[in-house]
């Protein structure tokens, strides 16, 4: 198991949300961090802190991508035409294992990333295991044959516990999906609130 993999919880607690929105999380029963000092008074954070914050919830919330990546999502975006925060979310949901994520294949993120990286899908006809791959708007991801009776895969489609967002087109009988456009942040389906402009402002002062 990798260490992200076995950290998830930990990433909630430390957040003081539930971040994924799952019934699992140690958050909906206590909401103290983790650790013998986890139940200490939270103190005020400065700007610093709520922005750094923003950020590790944002990054842990996509399966808690490395710092490299996901500064390199900000660079990307940064570069980008519009707002700045607004662009690392489209980039972000532009993730392949993002989009799995979102046509509910797995149930979770890191489960989204084990899925992708061991071969199990096909975008645009051609298999693919890089989760970090960014899909172009029209893109058509597909289970492969050999996997569509995984119990991982089945047990996801027939949970109720996550809606599929209106900018992807899944077919739960074929198991495919298509992104159909880039998404805003009001777009997203967090369960928390995400504040991407204070993730901008972070990476701005470095």
């Amino acid at each position: 198991m990798s260490k992200r993999l076995s950290s998830k919880y930990k990433i909630d607690r430390r957040m003081g949300e539930n971040i994924w929105g799952r019934p699992k999380s140690p958050v909906n029963k206590r909401e103290y961090g983790p650790g013998q000092h986890g139940q200490r008074r939270r103190s005020k954070k400065s700007d610093f802190g709520l922005q750094l914050m923003a950020k590790q919830k944002l990054k842990g919330y996509y399966g808690n991508i490395t710092e490299k990546q996901f500064r390199r999502v900000y660079d990307d975006a940064n570069r980008t035409k519009g707002n700045t925060a607004e662009s690392m979310i489209g980039l972000l949901e532009r993730r392949l294992d993002a989009l799995v994520y979102r046509a509910k294949f797995v149930p979770t993120v890191f489960a989204a990333r084990q899925f992708v990286s061991h071969g199990h899908v096909k975008v645009n006809g051609k298999r693919v295991n890089i989760p970090s791959y960014r899909l172009r708007e029209g893109d058509v991801v597909e289970v492969r044959d050999r996997s569509k009776q995984l119990t991982v895969l089945l047990e996801a489609v027939d949970s109720p516990e996550r809606e599929v967002p209106d900018y992807v087109e899944a077919d739960h009988a074929k198991m495919t999906a298509k992104f159909l456009r880039v998404p805003a942040l009001a777009d997203v389906p967090y369960p928390t609130k995400m504040e991407p402009n204070l993730v901008v402002e972070f990476y701005s002062k470095a």
